[in-house]
């Protein structure tokens, strides 16, 4: 009777495991209590799949990571993983980057949160919580007032110095040129060879269309790209590419 008692117990709790298992689920109120620091290590995950690009096209952060993604993206930890990005560039340069000196070596660089920070809006509009308001950005992007990312700034200037033109290709519209420019130059950006913004005729296309679309006018005439910087996986991937190319960390949005 005795054997037959702790065998019932045996499978009475292999069911319920099995129950609790089916059920499980991270973001589930029910566990999150009995999971401790679960969640933080689920966003945590969520954000290097971001960055990794498994996790792609979203159109909001998870909820229940929106304050874990601004903990990041306003922390010491996002200004040492950029730093140590941007210092990958340096390395490249100083022993791969073996350019003619012919004018016609150059180097890309995406403009949002790759040379000037949104950080300031998102602040204000949810850290990714919220649906991207194309009408909300534009018009805070018209105030010129975006921040440089400093590290970015002090690359940017190593790589004219290296005398390699730079070309600055943005998703922003062509209606935005005026105030980019300023934005640009009042940070302290300057001398780059070129900006390209999105006209009329690109806005049918993908992001990553229309930038490939740019840099395959580059090399038709007759450019060399060495390097390309950017926040967003479709600032660096399509035809034609680069020698090498550097993803800089950004997890509030996604743009394909």
């Amino acid at each position: 009777m005795g054997k037959l008692l702790a065998l019932s117990l045996i499978f009475s709790n292999i069911f319920i495991g099995l129950a609790v298992a089916a059920d499980w689920s991270i973001l589930n109120p029910r566990f999150r209590n009995d999971l401790g620091d679960s969640l933080k290590k689920y966003c945590e995950s969520w954000r290097i799949n971001v960055e990794v690009n498994n996790i792609r096209g979203f159109q909001v952060v998870p909820q229940e990571c929106v304050q874990h993604i601004q903990k990041y993206m306003t922390s010491s930890q996002y200004k040492a993983d950029l730093e140590k990005a941007l210092e990958e560039v340096k390395l490249f340069l100083s022993g791969f980057c073996n350019i003619k000196g012919d004018g016609k070596d150059a180097w890309i660089f995406d403009v949002d949160d790759t040379l000037l920070s949104t950080i300031p809006y998102y602040k204000k509009h949810g850290f990714g919580g919220e649906k991207r308001n194309t009408t909300s950005l534009e018009s805070w992007m018209r105030k010129s007032k975006a921040p440089a990312l400093t590290h970015t700034l002090d690359i940017f200037n190593e790589i004219k110095d290296k005398g390699l033109k730079i070309f600055l290709i943005s998703s922003r519209k062509e209606t935005l040129r005026s105030p980019t420019v300023d934005n640009l130059i009042d940070v302290g950006y300057r001398g780059w060879s070129g900006l390209s913004l999105r006209g009329l005729e690109d806005e049918l296309l993908e992001v990553q269309e229309y930038i490939s679309a740019v840099r395959q006018r580059l090399v038709d005439e007759g450019y060399r790209i060495w390097g390309i910087v950017g926040d967003q996986w479709s600032s660096l991937g399509g035809h034609p590419s680069a020698k090498r190319t550097f993803k800089l960390p950004n997890s509030i949005y996604y743009l394909a």
